[in-house]
């Protein structure tokens, strides 16, 4: 779209949930306006207010707006990376998409590996930050713009958002704090209802989700429409009971997808999305719970990120109890340890942990869900022979941590920057896309993320032995009585059983034909007899199936 002089335009992926409120203070500064869409309001504020209209933006958002008079291209990302960017620069020509495979439609496009990014890929099974796992592009981060000018060939790139620094108050009225979270989400989900296509919720039963629906059941002039996913005969991947439950209470109109085990045959349709390699397995179920729900919706929210704002995972109870741990233990012999630790079969449950206390508590961040450790990548694939350890995707995380700040904190703050954009709101992003569905996040509305992060306290946040305390307490305010709250269930799949009933076959298959030059065979073959032998590297093998059938989707060389 064009604005009136034909000198700015825009192309842009995503939503603007304030335009509302935007087009009406750009009407009072007299801009006019034809139709009533949110790309529009975006032209107008960015000839109001150039690079800065940024912080005026709520939404989730990529875009280009190239200024004919200025003669420049100004790239930008919403704060949490919910929407994507690739960016190539090479001999005076800039090239961008929110797809890598857009880039590689050019035929004199280098397909080649990077190894950095295989290096973290094979690490955390996501590639972060500004890295591609094409050499020579690079993702525009999350919270950042980027101004090209196309006469003196020179690009720049700044962040325009952060999370708050500093640690929240020591103590806080709960009450209070309950009623303002209450405030924030009703407000968010409010806004990210407004659509002229149908809506629904992602239900999953869990805390998040729920909520999420609460809120749209108090905004919504009609019951809102929700939806989950069931897997019959595996009770503990099964959330139906749950979000059946929520439902009730709320009296949505609910749907549930009962799947059965996916067929390998639908790998090659989600390698060909993905197309930058993604090792988190619970594509599969977001595709399929996308699939159904695009039969009913167009748009559809979810609970993601409440996690990364109030300490929902496992891993941030343990990180906080490891710390005593390192006190009272000297730090040669937790490093001592940490050699032993080495030295046990990959897939031993715990090995991660132990590797992690070895060094200080962001040593132990850097090894939480950690798919391959450092010895292991560099025998599982040749071009990392050579990789120093100073590069190291765990160097890259302990980077990340702010000694000053808690381990909680730290370690929120670091998935927030690294597994919620690179892995979480891809999977979602690229597996909702490919039904044509729209999901919004309305945990991630950047007023709820600077609420979490500078009025919280940790306290209320997560502790050693509790998660979510804060939602929680909205939670029994505004849930059905007798819904189980503590449970931490994820949306994951049973591959272990899977594995036994056809995809290992698959699995090895792949993995025996790999490219030599990337992968080492005999090292994935070992894997593969660990893993019959009952060790958990069934990730893992998905980790590296994925990879190697992208590898092959997409024709790329060492």
């Amino acid at each position: 779209m064009s604005d009136e002089s034909g000198q700015v335009w825009v192309t842009f992926n995503g939503e603007i949930y304030n335009y509302r409120d935007l087009r009406e203070d750009l009407r009072g500064r007299g801009h006019r306006f034809l139709t009533a869409s949110d790309t529009e309001v975006l032209l107008a504020a960015y000839r109001q207010w150039g690079v800065d209209c940024l912080g005026r933006l709520d939404g989730m958002f990529a875009f280009a707006i190239y200024d004919g008079t200025a003669r420049h291209l100004f790239l930008a990302r919403d704060r949490a990376g919910e929407k994507p960017l690739f960016v190539h620069h090479s001999a005076g020509r800039l090239t961008f998409a929110s797809e890598l495979k857009a880039l590689m439609t050019d035929p004199a496009f280098p397909r080649r590996l990077s190894p950095p990014a295989l290096d973290h890929y094979l690490a955390y099974g996501y590639v972060p930050g500004d890295l591609c796992i094409l050499a020579g592009v690079r993702k525009l981060p999350p919270a950042h713009a980027l101004i090209y000018d196309l006469g003196a060939d020179d690009l720049r790139v700044r962040r325009y958002w952060s999370l708050p620094e500093g640690p929240p108050p020591d103590h806080a009225n709960v009450r209070a704090l309950t009623d303002e979270l209450e405030a924030l989400l009703l407000d968010s989900v409010r806004r990210q209802l407004v659509a002229d296509v149908p809506v629904g919720v992602l239900l999953s039963g869990g805390i998040d989700s729920s909520l999420v629906t609460a809120a749209a059941a108090r905004v919504s002039s009609s019951p809102p429409k929700t939806f989950t996913v069931t897997f019959p005969g595996h009770a503990a991947f099964d959330e139906g009971p749950f979000a059946r439950q929520v439902a009730r209470h709320f009296g949505t109109e609910h749907t549930e997808l009962a799947a059965e085990p996916v067929a390998v045959s639908l790998l090659p349709d989600l390698v060909r999305q993905y197309d930058e390699p993604l090792a988190d397995s619970s594509m599969l179920p977001t595709f399929l719970v996308a699939r159904v729900i695009r039969a009913h919706a167009t748009v559809a929210l979810a609970g993601d990120g409440g996690d990364e704002l109030f300490g929902g995972y496992p891993h941030y109870g343990w990180i906080q109890q490891q710390a005593p741990f390192r006190k009272l233990v000297p730090r040669p012999l937790r490093a001592a340890a940490g050699r032993a630790a080495a030295l046990l079969p990959l897939g031993f449950r715990g090995r991660n942990h132990a590797l992690g206390l070895a060094g200080d508590t962001r040593c132990g961040i850097a090894h939480i869900n950690l798919y391959f450790d450092a010895r292991t990548r560099r025998r599982l694939s040749p071009l990392l022979a050579g990789a120093r350890e100073s590069d190291s995707p765990e160097q890259y995380k302990e980077a990340l941590c702010r000694t000053q700040d808690s381990a909680l904190r730290q370690a929120t703050s670091v998935d927030f920057a690294t597994y919620l954009p690179d892995d979480l709101l891809v999977k979602v992003d690229r597996a909702s896309m490919l039904t044509s569905l729209e999901v919004r996040a309305p945990w991630l509305d950047h007023h709820l993320v600077e609420f979490a992060f500078s009025r919280v306290p940790d306290s209320m946040r997560a502790t050693a032995r509790q998660r979510k305390v804060l939602p929680r307490l909205l939670a029994q305010r505004l849930l059905p009585a007798g819904l189980d709250l503590t449970r931490k269930q994820g949306f994951s799949l049973p591959l272990e059983s899977w594995f036994r009933q056809g995809w290992g076959d698959f699995v090895a298959d792949v993995l025996g034909q790999a490219d030599g030059a990337v992968f080492n065979r005999r090292a994935l073959a070992a894997i593969l007899r660990a893993q019959r032998r009952g060790w958990a590297n069934t990730q893992r093998l998905y980790a590296v199936t994925f990879f190697e059938l992208w590898r092959r989707e997409y024709r790329v060389t060492p």
